[in-house]
C-alpha cells in the first residue's frame, strides 16, 4: 500500500541528457576559446567555467544548469531525490568536466591534420557508455554513479526540445503544401 503513495519521478532519455550536455558545453567552450589563447589555458578555463556553471549555479537554481533548464530536467540525489550537496556535485562535475574539456579540445583540433585528436573524445565516450548499458529505471553514467546522482524530469524549464519539435513539424507541414 505504501508503494502507491510514492510519487512517480519522470524519466529523462539519454538523448535529452546529451542535448543538455551540449548546451552546457557550448556555453562554456565559446568563452574559453575567446578568453584564452593557447590550448592549455583554454582547457583550464573550460574546467573552471564548467565547475562554476555546474556546481554553484546548479545548487542555486534548484538542480538545473543552463542546458538542463532549457530541456526541463534537473539533477537529484539518488537516496533522497533532492538537490545533491556540494561534495556530490563536485565529484560528479570534476570527472565530467575533465572528460568534456578533453572532448571539446578534440573538437577544436579537428581542423588540424592530426586525426589523433579524436582520441580525446574517448574518455567522455567511456564515461557515458555506462548509461547505455544500465538497465535501471534511471540509467546512470559513471559520473552519476560517482556522485550518487540521477537526472530526472522537471516541470520548471524552457522546454526547448518541445518548441524545436513543434517548429520542425510546422516547417514540414508548410513544405508539403
Amino acid at each position: 500500500m505504501s508503494s502507491d503513495l510514492v510519487p512517480l519521478i519522470p524519466k529523462v532519455s539519454i538523448a535529452r541528457r546529451a542535448g543538455a550536455f551540449c548546451i552546457d558545453g557550448i556555453a562554456v567552450w565559446i568563452p574559453s576559446l575567446i578568453l584564452a589563447t593557447n590550448p592549455i589555458a583554454q582547457t583550464i578555463l573550460f574546467i573552471l567555467l564548467w565547475m562554476i556553471l555546474r556546481v554553484p549555479a546548479v545548487r542555486k537554481n534548484q538542480g538545473q544548469s543552463l542546458g538542463r533548464w532549457a530541456l526541463d530536467m534537473k539533477i537529484a540525489d539518488t537516496r533522497f531525490q533532492r538537490i545533491p550537496g556540494v561534495q556530490e556535485l563536485c565529484k560528479r562535475e570534476a570527472l565530467l568536466g575533465f572528460c568534456a574539456a578533453l572532448a571539446f579540445a578534440g573538437v577544436g583540433g579537428l581542423t588540424s591534420s592530426n586525426a589523433g585528436v579524436l582520441l580525446l573524445m574517448l574518455p567522455l565516450a567511456i564515461d557515458c557508455s555506462v548509461a547505455f548499458t544500465d538497465t535501471a529505471r534511471f540509467p546512470q553514467a559513471f559520473h552519476d554513479r560517482l556522485g550518487e546522482t540521477i537526472v530526472i524530469g522537471a516541470r520548471r524549464g524552457y522546454s526547448l526540445d518541445i518548441k524545436v519539435r513543434r517548429l520542425l513539424d510546422q516547417v514540414q507541414t508548410n513544405v508539403r503544401r
